[in-house]
């Protein structure tokens, strides 16, 4: 579904991708792993458009029948109307805004209305309490509830890929868990992901493969039970020896 080739990108005179190429297949969860500074934020930011590629290529097919498109120069907006959605580290939501409003904000590209009633609906049902508080503000959420308002938002799109950069960031152990199954969940329905994920014991449980970032390159790639297994990333990111 998703290929990338060979991209070199820099955040002003900072060198942050240096030459990465990967696959994400329809129907995986992918992860990307790797330190703080290693350039996994970079990496979504580049494929959703927000940063620009100076070299290579990102490569989209945007249905099996059809051949792959090259997005690399593509607008932020082009690319969310071919199917790809980005939830952002952060969360990113409008606090001002009531639970629904944001969710809404999500199909902002759309406008079969009985669709995007019928998604809101859908979302609701994968987490029920943005249903329960649809007319709070966003702001007044806790933690877990706006990360489950940020992949709402982003599901609101209806993406055939996801991305996802740090979702579990600061969040308990209970509500981590919580969501990963509901991205497996997500990802049954028909949805692709691709991961950045810090939390990596949780990122290569739920996820089919993983890539290793270090210093803006792609040093180890496998399933994710070979990583997993593998010593080097035992050490540096699963605790162990």
């Amino acid at each position: 579904m998703l290929e990338i080739d060979d991209i070199h990108v820099y955040r002003d005179q900072t060198y942050v991708l240096q030459g990465v190429s990967l696959q994400v297949k329809q129907g995986e969860i992918v992860a990307l792993i790797g330190a703080n500074g290693a350039g996994k934020t970079s990496m979504l930011r580049t494929i959703s458009g927000l940063l620009r590629a100076k070299n290579g290529h990102i490569f989209y097919r945007v249905d099996r029948t059809k051949q792959k498109t090259d997005i690399s120069r593509m607008s932020a907006e082009q690319i969310v109307e071919l199917g790809i959605s980005h939830c952002p580290e952060g969360r990113g939501i409008f606090g001002e805004l009531s639970v629904k409003e944001n969710l809404l904000v999500g199909a902002y590209l759309r406008r079969d209305k009985q669709a995007i009633a019928a998604d809101y609906r859908s979302v609701c049902d994968i987490f029920p309490i943005l249903g329960e508080r649809a007319n709070q503000s966003g702001g007044s959420l806790s933690g877990g509830e706006q990360e489950m308002l940020a992949v709402g938002r982003a599901l609101m799109s209806r993406p055939r890929l996801l991305i996802l950069d740090e979702p579990s960031l600061g969040l308990g152990p209970i509500i981590v868990e919580n969501l990963f199954n509901v991205l497996q969940q997500i990802k049954t329905e028909g949805v692709t992901i691709l991961l950045v994920e810090q939390n990596a014991v949780m990122a290569l449980e739920y996820a089919d493969r993983a890539y290793v970032l270090e210093n803006g390159r792609v040093t180890l790639s496998g399933s994710s039970a070979e990583l997993a297994d593998n010593h080097e990333v035992r050490r540096a990111y699963l605790g162990g020896i």
